[in-house]
């Protein structure tokens, strides 16, 4: 691997970047096609016009793309789903080598593709260091789901230097105060609109009445699915989430569906699961079965301490993104969790800055 495959490679990670919030539930996928040191085709995979990102670029390269070398940040495929295989699009454009960002976990894949590849006399090449984690990185929903059938969490927090998720208030009649800057909620907006769902508990939307929606202005393909753990379903009719639903809201609860509340929900067009719950929680575990089910690759969770606490402890959350603003909450009494005593292990851990504010992120999987 040379400066001119990680020059070509980063510019198929950028193509794949495009295909945020419209590839899934497939994977987020940028090729590009080179000959001769010369782009002659790219693209990126959107899931309504079906082609995979291989396919794009080589209908954009045509005839050039015999004896051309291919970048593509995930292992072409080698089994039919809704289009054909794309080991086999590459052997008959004549390719002569391929470079891959990282091999595909698929059980339908699992190296399959770079062997068929391989076997039919291309040159297969897989990228290392910062391409490889840049190329795992953008698919960790797909990888996460493709392994356990169910979606990737990112726990994400706004926070005082001391750990608080609010301000104090001297005025109960003032407004909510944001704790971080605008240029950390631009971002928080990024990572939902990156999101297939966003999930909190009945605590946080009692609190603070939020939408929870993707205000990015990014193209989306899917709706930002929301999630409301609400056991005992207390959830307010007039809330804004029930008053700006739009097929877009799922309650899961313990109570009963035959309740005049609930009954008042489902005609509002709030979708409403029941499940088991223990000790007033509901099973964590069994709520990401059902939204693993219905092919949602990553999870944002956006919640209050006690639900924090209990991903945590359930060891359910893979990734934290922690926005630490430069504030004192002082006396503050809503910590960032509550709950465990213990945490899982960090495996990895990057620094980032949103104008005053400092974003950490921290991998728990992984």
């Amino acid at each position: 691997m040379d400066e001119r495959d990680i020059r070509f490679m980063q510019r198929a990670l950028s193509l794949a970047r495009q295909g945020i919030g419209l590839a899934s539930p497939n994977p987020t996928v940028g090729c590009v096609i080179v000959r001769d040191q010369e782009i002659v085709g790219e693209g990126f995979h959107h899931y309504n016009l079906k082609d995979h990102a291989e396919a794009v670029a080589l209908k954009t390269a045509g005839e050039k793309a015999r004896g051309a070398t291919m970048y593509v940040t995930l292992e072409p495929c080698n089994h039919t789903g809704r289009t054909g295989p794309c080991t086999e699009a590459i052997l008959a454009a004549g390719i002569s080598r391929v470079f891959a960002g990282v091999e595909d976990p698929n059980p339908r894949v699992e190296g399959g593709g770079a062997e068929r590849l391989k076997a039919a006399g291309v040159a297969v090449e897989f990228a290392f260091a910062q391409e490889y984690e840049a190329a795992k990185e953008l698919n960790q929903g797909f990888f996460c789901w493709s392994r356990t059938k169910r979606p990737f969490v990112t726990l994400k927090s706004a926070m005082t230097l001391d750990g608080q998720l609010a301000l104090q208030r001297s005025d109960k009649r003032k407004k909510h105060e944001w704790i971080t800057s605008e240029e950390s909620r631009a971002e928080v907006h990024r990572m939902r609109h990156a999101s297939d769902a966003l999930l909190t508990g009945i605590g946080t939307v009692l609190a603070d009445d939020p939408l929870l929606t993707d205000r990015s202005g990014l193209p989306r393909r899917r709706k930002l699915l929301r999630v409301v753990l609400d056991s005992k379903l207390r959830l307010p009719l007039k809330s804004k989430l029930v008053l700006n639903t739009n097929d877009d809201l799922l309650v899961f609860t313990a109570a009963g569906l035959k309740s005049p509340r609930a009954k008042k929900l489902l005609q509002a067009g709030v979708e409403i699961v029941r499940l088991p719950a223990r000790r007033g929680m509901l099973d964590l575990k069994a709520v990401l079965r059902e939204l693993g089910r219905r092919e949602i690759l990553s999870v944002l969770l956006e919640s209050g301490p006690t639900l924090n606490g209990a991903a945590l402890a359930a060891g359910l959350v893979d990734k934290l993104v922690f926005f630490y603003a430069p504030k004192l909450a002082g006396g503050s009494a809503l910590p960032f969790v509550r709950g465990p005593k213990s945490f899982p292990p960090v495996r990895g851990l990057r620094e980032s800055r949103f104008g005053p504010d400092v974003c950490v992120e921290a991998w728990l999987r992984g």
